[in-house]
């Protein structure tokens, strides 16, 4: 890679995004889900060529890491509605499977209207467990001559998106189902075709394995031509003795079929192999056997060990089957011959290991066989996890060396992951969360004393939040863990999560049994529209609130309330007797009623998934309010008490001179409102208008468009081989996007592309990694997932997640070229604690520390992108831009420009994103003026003196009453400086005098009434409003006022309120009143509120003075610690109340420290 600019190539213009469904030659870029799609197109095009009328039918159950087939069935109907192509997704995995088996008897039915049905099932590995009856069953009736299925088992070996790791082998051999286990997405529709044909000739239905790191993965590849599969008669197997049969079952001739069904198996292997010898190596004395995805990685391992593969004298034989169960055992006898010793590398358990040495343990000749344990006993092939090259790398080296006497040259250090710099960001990450205005944020509460039980879907992740949730069951099996617990345990009630999807699933069941055991539960079904988990399909057939209600009466479930959103939406609707709906702001209170009632109760909390509602506005199927919050920043305090209530991580920090504030983001924000539930005067409804999309003026957008256009081309490195990209981010921000749009450009480029996203549950905001591999034209395949410092360059677009041990394992110093996105979008820890430190300098010194300060380039394109386009979303393409121009991304702007036009998607947008991109990193000052903070009521943090702090403070408290007021303040902080000065002269800001300075202000400037309407009525919150906002709008206020607010029942706070347009006019009046406060006129400070705040001044003073009568030099850094302390006094009303009593608490610790006599020295004992 030499680094110098590459001649434009020739992109494939004619290529469209459908073409791989379709087009039988020529490359196509296909994803593992795409290509299930194509192989039922396929196989129906097959049929009609040789004179079949056959039809095709689908069915199954969502999970990750087959979580979008259903969505890509439903994408395709046209093309498998021509093609008579069924597509029936199943309530559940063994009701699908059911309906699979019933396909299978039209082929030998007399009334059939076609020739046989080729079926699909589908279903992640706890689905082929729960389904395993019905496939069993079916697996024993059979497949019809010219119809067959396929078992499409979505295996997650690493638990990415599952409860719990699975590989089904096990179950798929104990039911004799023959096994295909394709290496990557170029095999899928041979295996396919071939697996139909081999369940067609012999009755069985095939397994189909899918791991999460192929069928999640997309590539760039050139179909391999379709095959015939003819089969001479033979009498001892006819097709009536191997076809769909039910007449066996209550019988032994059950098992004479599937015997004679294993034999036609053998049969079908030995003449049509899909088995591969990848080196035939005649000379070599030792062979490897590789087994799916493992191939690709020992290939990976053996190159870079040094090992030749490819020519006649490789050291080595490799034998990768793709038959997995039952092995062809006359191919692997041919392969063994000669061998001396087999090593066989597969994941998980030793599936394809014990069958060798089932065939080789009675040949005189036999070679030795290891693979999960060595000579020795000790641990070769792990069974845990997942493999990767640098995993086999030692085994292999260590193997090779001991049975083949290799001298291998390679350093093994290469193979292993640089150490880490430790510093205060250490156990940072980006764990899945609630996406903002989640109704699960709500929902998913208990009342103080209560415990919940988690259940399968989003919900799953209150677990992992402050909400005395736990526990997992299967899916369907929520609650009735509950039954066989409640005798042993003192709580006397549970309540139990579960989705409206898994309810319709097989919950419904688990309820009926909760009832028959008289179990005191209250099941909690959360009714938020869609399947969300796994994309926002719907539930697989109707289901609404009414028929729950219905079905749940008539199971005599003790009592049924609904909670929503939006309650007005059921007028008029009947629900059943006794059956009401209520606000979700009565969920608190309603659950500790229905705690009391014995037995079985029911809670539906009916609010749509904020993730839908906001795919659904895109397409303008779903009310989008023109309604948007905003925080006062001058009035909020900080406290926290928004994000207690919303749980959003929509609501971010601002951090601002006075401390730590809060904003909304509103390019994540979905609408949901409950952070304006915070008790806090600060939130504004701005009703109608659109957040501003330029922050820069007119001219300047003008100016940077000459700029742009004016932009060199980068040196980009030549792809003389593999060429690795890792793209990191925070889940929903656009992360797949980048990943799709670069594999796709280099597709057109004539590339050899592959991507693998892992996402899992890490699309709701946890951390979402791309893995990119591009390659020249016709190289052979390898491992798409980056291992430790195989990264030529990364594209970082969240510092946390760039962090994580795979992301930050994969760069290398001196050589990964990384591109990184410096803010920080708040972590889960934030809607908890308000003072979560975001640490992004101690973020990016790991960062640098792992690429090399020279290779890494830094940039806020959170802010660029705000305030260049105002929508966040597009930093991800900024960045893209970023790396490109930097040279970082092998690919030609042309080949990008297609890619982003390809994908359909805001096309004019990211493309000016992606310039925007490249005039950052081309000519960073060219962005300063557009780039200039967004307008805030408290101007942005920059560091400040001392002394200018306190002269912004003096001047605030000047307007907050008068000269005289802030007279006061500066007198005392006055003084304190000088007698800092006096113990500390050399001190560059003094540390006591400072935190006095902020600590005084924060109490002085309390704010009341007068002060709350002063910070809304000034020109600051004006020019936050038209910095941020643009169009005709008017604003809503959400406040508690004083007399006028009700109070909650059960908690005595007051309630807040929404006030029209004419507060303003009453705000202003108050203004002018600032006069009357603490006066015998004021008639708000008569209150406890009121009175507490000034107590708490003349307390602070009177800390102040105590602090100073026993100051000395060493108990400075102590007594600005105790000083500092009033800035935790925080919120209004009982938010605030809260706070003051901690704080006095610590006060009080703090003092007893500070003022304790010191230790005196106490000699030593003398001892005889």
């Amino acid at each position: 890679m030499d680094g110098t600019p590459a001649p434009e190539p020739q992109l494939d213009l004619e290529y469209q995004l459908a073409d791989n469904l379709t087009r039988e030659s020529g490359r196509i870029f296909l994803t593992g889900t795409q290509a299930l799609v194509r192989i039922m197109l396929t196989q129906a095009r097959v049929d009609r060529e040789r004179g079949l009328n056959t039809a095709g039918f689908v069915s199954g159950y969502r999970g990750s890491p087959l979580g979008g087939v259903d969505m890509a069935m439903w994408k395709s109907k046209k093309a498998l509605d021509a093609s008579k192509i069924s597509f029936l997704p199943g309530i559940n995995e063994d009701m699908a499977a059911t309906a699979v088996m019933g396909t299978q008897q039209a082929g030998v039915r007399a009334d059939r209207n076609v020739d046989g049905v080729f079926a699909m099932w589908y279903g992640k590995g706890p689905g082929v467990d729960r389904a395993g009856d019905a496939l069993h069953h079916g697996n024993a009736a059979g497949a019809s001559r010219h119809g067959g299925v396929l078992v499409v088992v979505g295996d997650d070996h690493t638990a990415v998106s599952s409860s719990i790791p699975h590989a089904s082998e096990a179950s798929l051999i104990g039911w004799q189902m023959p096994i295909v286990h394709p290496t990557s997405i170029d095999e899928y529709e041979t295996f396919a075709l071939w697996g139909w044909a081999l369940s067609r000739y012999a009755g069985t239905w095939v397994a189909f394995k899918a791991v999460s790191e192929t069928i999640e993965s997309g590539h760039s590849f050139t179909p391999a031509a379709v095959q015939a599969y003819d089969m001479p008669a033979d009498p001892d197997m006819p097709p009536e003795s191997l076809e769909y049969s039910a007449r066996d079952f209550l019988s032994l001739a059950v098992e004479t079929r599937m015997n004679l069904r294993m034999k036609a198996v053998a049969a079908f292997a030995r003449r049509h192999s899909i088995d591969r010898l990848t080196c035939p190596a005649p000379r070599a004395t030792v062979g490897i056997v590789t087994v799916g995805k493992a191939h690709l990685d020992t290939m990976e391992a053996l190159s870079r060990l040094g090992v030749d593969t490819v020519t006649a004298n490789a050291p080595v034989r490799i034998y990768k089957p793709g038959l997995t169960w039952p092995l062809d055992g006359e191919r692997l006898l041919d392969f063994a011959r000669g061998l001396s010793h087999i090593l066989v590398i597969e994941e998980k358990g030793a599936v394809v290991e014990s069958q060798i040495k089932d065939l080789l343990f009675n040949r005189p000749d036999r070679p030795s066989v290891i693979g999960k344990k060595g000579f020795d006993g000790e641990t070769m092939v792990p069974s845990a996890g997942q493999l990767r090259p640098s995993l086999l790398a030692q085994p292999l080296a260590g193997w090779l060396t001991r049975t083949a006497g290799l001298p291998l040259a390679a350093d093994l250090a290469a193979f292993e992951c640089q150490a880490a710099l430790s510093n205060d960001a250490d156990g940072m990450r980006r764990r899945p969360y609630f996406c903002s205005g989640c109704p699960h944020s709500t929902s998913t509460k208990v009342p103080e004393g209560s415990q919940a039980l988690s259940g399968v879907g989003c919900h799953y992740m209150a677990a992992w939040m402050d909400r005395d949730t736990g526990g997992l069951t299967q899916m369907g099996g929520e609650g009735v863990d509950w039954i066989g617990l409640s005798r042993y345990t003192k709580m006397p009630h549970i309540f139990q999560n579960m989705g409206e999807g898994t309810y319709y699933h097989s919950g419904y069941l688990a309820i009926r049994q909760a009832v028959a055991a008289g179990a005191n539960i209250t099941y909690k079904i959360l009714f938020n529209d869609a399947v969300a988990m796994t994309g926002g399909q719907p539930v697989d057939g109707p289901i609404s609130v009414p028929q729950i209600c219905q079905q749940l009466r008539g199971e005599n479930v003790a009592r049924i309330v609904v909670t929503s959103d939006e309650p007005e939406k059921y007028q008029g609707v009947d629900l059943g007797p006794d059956i009401r709906v209520h606000h979700r702001r009565e969920l608190d209170a309603l659950q500790r009623e229905l705690r009391e009632i014995p037995g079985v109760t029911v809670l539906i909390h009916d609010q749509t998934c904020a993730a839908e509602k906001r795919r659904r506005r895109k397409k303008n199927q779903f009310p989008d309010p023109a309604r948007r919050m905003l925080i006062n920043s001058a009035v909020c305090e900080g406290c926290g008490d928004c994000g207690v209530q919303s749980n959003c991580l929509s609501v971010v920090p601002l951090e601002t001179p006075y401390g730590r504030k809060r904003a909304i983001d509103q390019s994540s924000c979905n609408k949901d409102y409950s952070c304006a539930e915070g008790f806090c005067p600060s939130f504004v409804s701005v009703m109608g208008g659109k957040p501003r999309k330029s922050a820069a003026p007119k001219t300047d957008q003008e100016r940077l468009q000459r700029l742009i256009e004016q932009l060199p081309l980068p040196a980009t490195p030549a792809l003389d081989r593999p060429y690795r990209l890792l793209v990191a981010g925070m889940g929903g921000t656009g992360v797949i996007t980048i990943g799709a749009i670069v594999s796709m450009a280099a597709h057109l480029e004539g590339l050899s592309a592959a991507v693998l996203d892992l996402t899992g549950l890490a699309q709701k905001g946890g951390t979402v990694v791309s893995h990119i591999r591009l390659a020249p034209a016709g190289a052979s395949a390898g491992p798409v997932r980056l291992d430790w410092q195989q990264a030529d360059a990364a594209i970082l677009c969240d510092p946390v997640a760039s962090v994580a041990p795979d992301s930050l394992g994969a760069l290398r110093r001196g050589h990964t070229q990384a591109t990184v996105n410096t803010y920080v979008a708040p972590v889960s820890d934030f809607t908890r604690n308000p003072d979560a430190a975001m640490r992004p300098e101690a973020l990016l010194a790991k960062i640098r520390h792992a690429a090399g300060e020279a290779n890494t380039a830094a940039i806020d394109a959170h802010e660029a992108a705000l305030a260049l386009f105002g929508d966040s979303i597009l930093s991800n393409m900024f960045m893209l831009g970023y790396a490109w121009q930097r040279g970082g991304v092998p690919l030609s702007q042309a080949a990008i420009n297609r890619a982003i036009e390809l994908n359909g998607v805001a096309v004019a947008a990211n493309r000016a994103a992606f310039d925007s991109g490249r005039l950052a990193a081309h000519q960073p000052d060219a962005l300063d003026s557009a780039l200039r903070p967004r307008a805030q009521v408290v101007q942005l943090h920059v560091p400040e003196t001392f002394e200018r702090a306190v002269a912004r403070r003096i001047a605030d408290l000047t307007a907050y009453q008068d000269a005289a007021y802030a007279r006061e303040y500066q007198d005392v902080v006055e003084a304190i400086a000088a007698r800092e000065r006096e113990l500390a002269p050399e001190a560059k800001t003094p540390r006591l005098a400072m935190a006095v300075a902020r600590g005084l202000f924060k109490l002085m400037a309390y704010k009341d009434e007068y002060e709350v309407a002063r910070l809304y009525t000034g020109e600051a919150f004006q020019a936050q409003l038209k910095g941020q906002f643009e169009g005709d709008y008017s604003l809503r206020f959400h406040m508690a006022p004083p007399i006028f607010a009700r109070k909650d029942p059960r908690t005595g706070v007051p309630r807040k309120m929404t006030l029209g347009p004419r507060t303003m006019t009453a705000l202003k009046l108050l203004t002018r009143l600032k006069g009357l406060r603490g006066t015998w006129f004021d008639p708000f400070g008569r209150t406890a509120e009121r009175k507490m705040e000034r107590a708490l001044i003349g307390e602070y003073r009177q800390t102040i003075d105590q602090l100073l009568v026993g100051l000395t030099r060493d108990k400075l850094a102590q007594a600005a610690t105790i000083a500092g302390l009033a800035e935790t006094i925080r919120g209004y009303g009982h938010v605030k109340a809260s706070n003051v009593e901690k704080y006095r608490t610590e006060l009080g610790r703090l003092m007893q420290s500070y003022t304790a006599p010191a230790p005196r020295d106490m000699p030593l004992r003398k001892t005889a």
